[in-house]
């Protein structure tokens, strides 16, 4: 199989990236020189030692101070602020703390922006650890700010450092499936996902937690198929997650509809490659395809579809055409090198919309004759049935229909 996975975003390695260094006695003094310290001195005591109130007050002057100077960002992570606010996400009782938590986590989001050393300095403060908590807290873990904040830490795994994530799938899965997730929240939880997902050591643990079920139901939403589809292309590449992905029930169908939808070029062609891997020297997943209906869609497709989609449903097609040679079946259908003919004629011909019109046209047409061909020998069956049950009395080697 020629074609590449469709994951677009490449991998980095922790060498690619301008690390933050450690800041130097000398270093600290001059940016103190060109920055107000005396706000940054009082956020830092109110967070250290003030009331609940004193710190999100602290909080939300920390988040305007990062959001104004970037050279805050690397200053606070020297004063310790980043471990105070992970702390302060679990801070305070349920009833009183969320304002806290809310400021706690906006601030360590503009923290993590551009900061690889951030992130870190997060992850290392216990954030994931402290993930479970902030989940059985339903009024915190409903709101965006916590999906955020885990795709601000989810970029680390394109790099090297590498950290527990087995705790944090469980939560984006469930925010997922939730009916009452607003659509940015799901494309958050989708886009961390589809970071951790780059990682072949995270597929297992995604694919237990229930990724696959979710991503396959989130694919269906015309608002949330592309992104659903560049996880499940990740999952695929690994045993886990092509198991699970064969093993859905709704899978086949799933992916046959949307590769049906012409408005979405992009989920075409990630349907088509999802389809191209599953199919792929497995009779099982082709005859299960089949039975859904997906040559006549991998015909429309092949003809009208994008160069990439048109190349994987040439490949499939020809993988039904050699497999009807093998069991000796007529083929009724357009032939493949006519269909193979067709598309090279549209994509030189400019007139694109009345190609398109054509070609539907002659599928229609096709699918026709062959349903009329069907009914045709159903009615010459019933007429002769009579005649055949006689047959098949004194003969016991009678040959089956061709249908």
């Amino acid at each position: 199989m020629s074609d590449s996975s469709p994951s677009s975003r490449d991998y980095i390695s922790t060498k690619d990236l301008i690390l933050p260094h450690i800041m130097s006695k000398n270093e600290i003094e001059k940016e103190m020189a060109t920055i107000d310290m005396t706000l940054i001195q009082k956020s830092a005591k109110q967070l250290n030692f003030g009331s609940y109130e004193e710190k999100e007050t602290a909080a939300k002057e920390i988040k305007r101070l990062a959001m104004a100077d970037g050279c805050v960002k690397r200053l606070l992570a020297e004063l310790g602020i980043v471990r105070s606010l992970v702390s302060m996400l679990t801070d305070g009782k349920d009833g009183d703390g969320l304002p806290g938590r809310i400021s706690a986590a906006e601030a360590l989001i503009e923290l993590a922006k551009g900061t690889f050393r951030n992130k870190v300095l997060m992850v290392k403060a216990g954030l994931i650890t402290k993930l479970q908590q902030l989940m059985d807290n339903k009024e915190f873990s409903r709101r965006q700010e916590l999906p955020l904040l885990l795709l601000s830490i989810s970029s680390l795994a394109k790099t090297n450092f590498h950290f527990a994530t087995r705790q944090i799938f469980p939560f984006l899965i469930r925010t997922l499936n939730s009916k009452e997730t607003p659509l940015n929240t799901r494309l958050t939880c989708l886009e961390t996902l589809y970071n951790f997902s780059i990682q072949l050591d995270n597929i297992k643990s995604m694919v237990t937690s229930g990724a696959i079920d979710a991503l396959v139901i989130t694919s269906l939403d015309k608002a949330t198929s592309e992104e659903a589809l560049s996880v499940l292309s990740n999952l695929i590449l690994s045993a886990e997650g092509k198991r699970g992905i064969e093993n859905h029930p709704m899978a086949p169908k799933t992916l046959i509809e949307i590769m049906s939808r012409e408005e979405n070029p992009r989920c075409q062609e990630l349907a088509s490659y999802l389809v191209l891997v599953l199919a792929h020297g497995n009779k099982e997943q082709r005859r299960k395809m089949h039975e859904c209906g997906i040559v006549p869609v991998l015909l429309q497709l092949a003809l009208l579809g994008s160069p990439l989609a048109q190349k994987r449903a040439l490949k499939i097609l020809e993988w039904y055409k050699n497999e009807g040679h093998e069991k000796g079946c007529v083929h009724s259908g357009p032939r493949l090198e006519t269909v193979s003919s067709l598309v090279l004629s549209s994509a030189s011909d400019g007139n694109t919309e009345q190609n398109n019109k054509a070609v539907k046209r002659m599928v229609k047409q096709s699918l026709d004759r062959n349903m009329t061909s069907l009914l045709q020998r159903a009615t010459t069956s019933r007429d002769f049935s009579s005649i055949s049950e006689k047959a098949m009395v004194f003969s016991s080697s009678s040959k089956s229909l061709p249908y």
